[in-house]
């Protein structure tokens, strides 16, 4: 037996395709990536996974590595005419040192929201890791991703009855306000939010997107911004840390590392399409219930 389990890779690509679409999904759900890529592996039991999260440094933080770019690259697919016109836009202000448009100004609110993440990923994200990627820690997180999803929404909902019984009758609503109206400190505000996402089980997406509705943005604009910004963050952090692939940590997981890249790609690119429909006409509700009913039983069941 013993024999048999050293025999094994470390990686099969059984798991490989099912954390690419775990991946791929839970990274723009807002329902923490990084929370299920903890949670997942020790409650089906593969314990080689589970174990290696917390570890400085092993095969599995490498193999995360490309679930991430191809999750970035998925993003940059889908939102590539705004890319392209949100590159022009950077360009086009450097050159003549002003911002005049709407996508100039979208550009360096982007610039502005992912310096913070930016600075404090490089300087903590390694320790974060290391200390909070563990099952229970996780599921406390991910409690509380939950809870402060549902209090926003609980806190727009009141808003919007205020409104109207203020305005008697006459429906004012509070989430008009244009993604291009943002200030600059505003952006910065999302940005130091986004920071909490270090932390296993606190989601990327729900924490911008809760800082751009506490800002004024709806739905749509709040998660299209968010989605925006996780782009140049989770890119970056991939090709900080792709050489681990080439080196020891990647031996024995390239070929899993390819199958479950395309897999996270795939079904990236399916859930972006899926939310920035949903966020059309819906809200971060289902997503915060799941979080605390999810996140409470992972901590009843890993205490």
């Amino acid at each position: 037996m013993s024999q048999l389990l050293i025999a094994l890779p470390a990686v099969t690509f059984l798991q490989a395709t099912l954390m690419g679409l775990l991946q791929g999904a839970s990274e723009l759900f807002p329902v923490s990536s990084l929370g299920h890529a903890v949670l997942f592996p020790a409650l089906v039991g593969w314990d080689r996974l589970a174990a290696a999260q917390a570890k400085p440094e092993s095969f599995f933080l490498a193999f995360l590595v490309g679930l991430h770019v191809a999750t970035a690259i998925a993003l940059l697919v889908y939102f590539r005419q705004d890319w392209a016109k949100i590159i022009r836009g950077f360009f086009r202000s450097l050159g003549r040192r002003a911002i005049d448009t709407p996508e100039e100004r979208l550009a360096w609110l982007l610039v502005v929201a992912t310096i913070p993440a930016g600075i404090v990923g490089l300087a903590l994200e390694h320790k974060l890791r290391v200390v909070f990627a563990k099952p229970l820690a996780a599921a406390a997180f991910l409690m509380v991703n939950g809870v402060i999803l549902f209090v926003e929404e609980r806190y727009r909902r009141r808003a919007e009855v205020r409104a109207v019984a203020a305005r008697h009758g006459t429906y004012e609503d509070r989430s008009s306000r244009r993604l291009e109206t943002l200030e600059f400190r505003e952006a910065g505000i999302i940005g130091v939010a986004q920071v909490l996402a270090l932390f296993a089980g606190i989601s990327r997406s729900g924490i911008t997107m809760v800082a751009g509705l506490a800002r004024g943005l709806d739905h749509e604009d709040a998660a299209r911004f968010s989605f925006l910004l996780a782009t140049p963050i989770i890119l970056a952090a991939g090709l900080y840390k792709i050489p681990d692939l080439f080196g020891p940590l990647g031996d024995g997981i390239r070929g899993q590392v390819l199958v479950g890249s395309i897999a996270a790609g795939v079904m990236a690119y399916l859930t972006v399409r899926f939310l920035m429909r949903y966020f059309e006409t819906r809200t971060l509700t289902p997503f915060a219930i799941y979080c605390i009913l999810f996140g409470a039983a992972m901590v009843v069941k890993f205490a």
